[in-house]
């Protein structure tokens, strides 16, 4: 099982201070769809790890955040590709859930539900706490420098998980990813 998780807001679709609030609100980032439609043609399972306080703050309801995650999906299916499953926390910090990232609770829930290998799992992320949590569970992470990824990359360059990757964006992970799965099956065919 090759299994990569996505945070959401600032890794797929545009953030706001604000809140994504609504389906019209929810703007996929330019080359973000191509990113999940060469990573589902290349074998990996997408699964997507997003906080939602918004909901736990009442700014949208869990109807609204379906409407977003639907067009999200269409999306996807439009260039190619599949999300496998999304899993979202809806509190707030106050309510010290084990869902929220930075702790590990969702991330871990995703790796055991695809019964995938921690230490061989990706997530990526726009924020130290998306870093985190992969870390805790034992993951690999990769830091974009969208959303609020500049930011994090400024102020928390030294907090990184150790061996963090950075890249522009989703696409230039896909395609960090294409690379190192060809040079692992050339490795592969020149052992036979």
């Amino acid at each position: 099982m090759k299994l990569i998780i996505l945070d959401r807001d600032g890794v797929i679709n545009q953030d706001r201070d604000d809140f994504v609030k609504s389906v019209d609100e929810w703007i996929p980032i330019e080359g973000s769809m191509d990113a999940i439609a060469f990573l589902t043609q290349a074998g990996y399972t997408i699964a997507v790890a997003t906080n939602q306080s918004g909901i736990g703050r009442k700014y949208f309801t869990v109807q609204d955040l379906t409407e977003m995650h639907a067009k999200m999906h269409r999306l996807a299916v439009q260039a190619g590709g599949t999300i496998d499953g999304i899993w979202f926390c809806p509190h707030t910090a106050a309510d010290n859930c084990e869902c929220r990232k930075p702790k590990p609770g969702m991330i871990i829930d995703i790796i055991e539900r695809f019964k995938a290998n921690a230490a061989e799992t990706w997530l990526v992320g726009d924020s130290l706490r998306d870093l985190q949590a992969i870390d805790a569970a034992g993951g690999k992470s990769a830091l974009v420098l969208t959303g609020k990824g500049k930011k994090t990359l400024a102020k928390h360059e030294q907090e990184l998980p150790e061996h963090t990757q950075v890249f522009d964006n989703l696409l230039a992970f896909s395609q960090y990813i294409m690379r190192e799965n060809t040079q692992i099956e050339e490795a592969a065919q020149a052992i036979l």
